[in-house]
């Protein structure tokens, strides 16, 4: 039994609300469950040193968590002077999940940073994060296409993520902090739309997992994916 009470294929529920603040060209508050995270798009019509000249443009993320998002306060990383290694791994994963997406010729030479603020968690926010984020750059690309600025729609395909792990001895899809506290194993699987990989992560961190287990958490991944995607389509559509 689930602390949740839910089924072991049960996705926690999810809500999409866009354009959720005045100034980004893309936002959106995605809830699954009572992991909440702010997902804003900024556009700028210019991009990093290394990609000047190559009509190439550049999706990337930064990722945060509120103080409060956790039951005990967390110093803000800005009065440490730096980002925890946790940090800047979760933003580089979803900037690549985000660029794997997109058609870079298609975008041009501009960049599009995507903002995910955690306001409040309870296990899977990266998966959120991604999922979020992408509704926010899609969001951002509307609005450049409806103006002119690109010739085709450079955003190829949904990019959504979940979480899966093994949880008192059984697969189970979406864990929530509960369940992935106490997970033998945790992984996070970051799919398209049409079901390719972009990445996985997972490790065994209470007990070894086998192929055919891996297999099971694969299945559910696919079933969480097209779930989190349909809720993306009736957030844009």
């Amino acid at each position: 039994m689930r602390p949740s009470g839910r089924n072991l294929d049960q996705m926690r529920p999810i809500s999409i609300e866009t354009s959720v603040t005045r100034h980004a060209e893309g936002s959106c508050l995605i809830k699954v469950g009572n992991t909440h995270v702010l997902c804003t798009a900024s556009l700028e019509e210019r991009v990093p040193p290394f990609l000047r000249n190559t009509g190439l443009g550049w999706v990337t993320a930064e990722y945060g968590m509120l103080p409060r998002a956790t039951h005990t306060r967390m110093r803000r990383e800005a009065s440490a002077g730096k980002q925890s290694g946790r940090t800047q791994e979760i933003q580089r994963l979803i900037g690549r999940s985000l660029r794997a997406g997109i058609d870079r010729v298609a975008l041009g030479e501009r960049q599009i940073t995507i903002d995910c603020d955690v306001i409040q968690a309870d296990g899977g926010t990266r998966c959120a994060a991604i999922t979020g984020g992408w509704v926010a750059l899609r969001l951002a690309v509307n609005k450049l296409m409806k103006a002119g600025d690109v010739i085709s729609d450079p955003i190829m395909d949904h990019v959504a993520a979940v979480s899966c792990g093994v949880f008192a001895g059984q697969p189970v899809l979406d864990l929530d902090y509960d369940e992935d506290s106490e997970a033998g194993t945790d992984g996070n699987f970051v799919m398209t739309g049409a079901g390719q990989l972009i990445e996985l992560q997972a490790s065994a961190e209470g007990a070894t997992f086998s192929r055919p287990q891996f297999n099971e958490l694969m299945d559910l991944a696919e079933a969480g994916v097209a779930e989190l995607v349909t809720a993306q389509k009736e957030a844009t559509s």
